[in-house]
């Protein structure tokens, strides 16, 4: 049974549990979609002008919003809810992100201007939750000719005299299709949103407890804060994590002229929207799963899908999906436990970090083929472990040949070696905190209908793709990639080429 044929047995048992499927038999597939888009006039999206609250503070409540749905589709509602303290008009620009002759953009249409209203910071609720009930500002009916991507709203006051400074901040979306493609890009907005801490510290990190204690809640109904791991962009308030990590791969398959569609974590609990796909690409920090991510993933694989993981620490965490106070499906996200399997000899080294809980959940090694270890973070070059294989042809790295801090800032190490046909094609060193040591494995595998699973083991992965306008190169650990090569953007290549044929 094929992926496409699975959907028909699987259909019942989604509908069951309340999540759609879309038949993609009768939907064309449409190659060429992304060339033809990118060949459009480009604009640019960044900021100028942004200001966070004081010095310590994740928000800007001089302009700030989100966006009623993580994806929506070309013909349905979206809302956005914008707050501006003190009261100012405002408009919106939305930006597809791509590649765009290199201005990484393209505006899609400018909204308002709007009259702007200071909109109430909810009190913390149970389990922690920060969840707003903002008015509407606005309604976006996605036109039909809008292609799936990332998309950003750029949100801008209105100075009342020119005497008086304009302000910008970021709302996101994605727009998701039903379409046959060959790839599928996968953002990782769950893990924006557990280590969102607008408005104050409210994240899935900051119960007083323990850094991972159990039963703390995040909504998607509320602003993204400044980024707050470790390094300052300001300049990518209300953006998640997308600018920081998964831009560059966008570019670059954009550039490149890839057949990709793009969608968020959520909607991989439809199994019908992976197996309208031929690969599946996991980028940058994609730690928060639902678990019916992971089983509808593990099946798809079973079935013929390719994936290949361009991050790291991935898997990781369970967080289920639930509904908001309106009753809207999977706009909450609550920490229950951790992925994987201990060793004894790991157990108390992660009960130190994670809290006094065991782990329940399903082995990541299953579909990655390694997985997140102890120490949980550094920075390392990435170490070519097997030059003989295909992975590496037009290369020329040799055994030993490294690409300088590509490693980072969290990684995959343990590889599932009970697994048949698995190789580790990179290997080597990793220091937390710049000394300590740790292990890293880059692995690929073979699944049971010649599909393959490609770790790339590191979040710095797409870094060594490309740098897009208003991006900014990460330092962690000490350590730090250092921006485009070939030999990543080759070995990028060549694990496509193998996938999508």
């Amino acid at each position: 049974m094929d992926r496409r044929d699975f959907i028909k047995t699987t259909s019942a048992a989604a509908i069951a549990s309340g999540v759609r499927t879309t038949s993609s038999a009768a939907i064309p597939a449409q190659p060429d979609l992304i060339k033809t888009e990118n060949a459009k006039a480009g604009a640019s999206f960044q900021l100028t002008r942004m200001r966070p609250d004081n010095a310590k503070s994740y928000r800007t409540s001089l302009i700030e919003g989100y966006c009623s749905r993580q994806s929506v589709k070309a013909g349905e509602k979206l809302d956005i809810f914008v707050s501006t303290k003190p009261v100012a008009k405002f408009t919106i620009e939305i930006f597809r992100m791509g590649y765009y002759d290199g201005a990484g953009s393209r505006l899609m249409t400018t909204l308002g201007p709007f009259d702007g209203k200071t909109q109430p910071v909810p009190e913390i609720g149970e389990q922690r939750l920060r969840e707003c009930h903002w008015e509407s500002s606005t309604s976006l009916t996605i036109p039909a000719d809008w292609p799936s991507g990332v998309y950003l709203g750029r949100l801008t006051t209105v100075p009342e005299t020119l005497e008086k400074p304009y302000w910008q901040s970021y709302v996101i979306f994605i727009v998701k299709d039903d379409r046959p493609a060959d790839i599928l890009f996968q953002c990782s907005d769950n893990t924006w949103q557990a280590y969102n801490r607008w408005p104050v510290n409210e994240s899935l990190y900051t119960d007083p407890r323990a850094a991972h204690a159990p039963g703390v809640s995040v909504s998607f109904d509320r602003p993204y804060g400044k980024y707050v791991q470790i390094f300052e962009n300001p300049l990518s308030v209300g953006s998640g994590e997308f600018l920081l990590w998964e831009y560059p791969l966008c570019y670059w398959l954009e550039k490149e002229g890839y057949d990709v569609t793009y969608c968020s974590n959520v909607d991989n609990l439809d199994p019908a929207n992976l197996a309208r796909v031929k690969t599946m690409i996991s980028v940058g920090h994609d730690e928060y799963w639902d678990v019916r991510q992971y089983q509808n993933v593990k099946q798809a694989i079973a079935d013929g899908l390719n994936v290949l993981w361009l991050s790291a620490n991935d898997v990781y965490m369970v967080t289920p999906f639930t509904p908001n106070a309106k009753g809207d499906a999977n706009r909450r996200l609550t920490r229950e436990t951790c992925y994987g399997e201990f060793r004894e000899e790991e157990k108390e080294a992660y009960s130190k970090v994670l809290g006094p809980f065991e782990n329940p959940g399903p082995d990541e090694r299953d579909i990655i083929g390694a997985r997140t270890i102890v120490p949980f973070n550094g920075g390392g070059d990435w170490t070519c472990a097997k030059p003989d294989h295909w992975l590496f042809e037009g290369t020329g790295m040799k055994m030993g040949d490294s690409i300088p801090g590509l490693v980072g800032w969290e990684f995959h190490g343990e590889p599932d070696t009970d697994r048949p046909g698995l190789e580790v094609v990179g290997e080597g060193n990793v220091w937390a905190g710049g000394t300590r040591l740790g292990k890293y494995a880059s692995t690929i595998y073979e699944g049971p209908k010649k599909n393959i699973v490609f770790n790339a083991t590191t979040i710095f992965w797409a870094q060594g793709l490309s740098d897009p306008p208003g991006h900014m190169i990460p330092w962690s650990h000490w350590s730090r990639p250092h921006g485009p090569d070939e030999r990543v953007q080759r070995i990028t290549k060549n694990a496509l080429k193998r996938a999508i044929g």
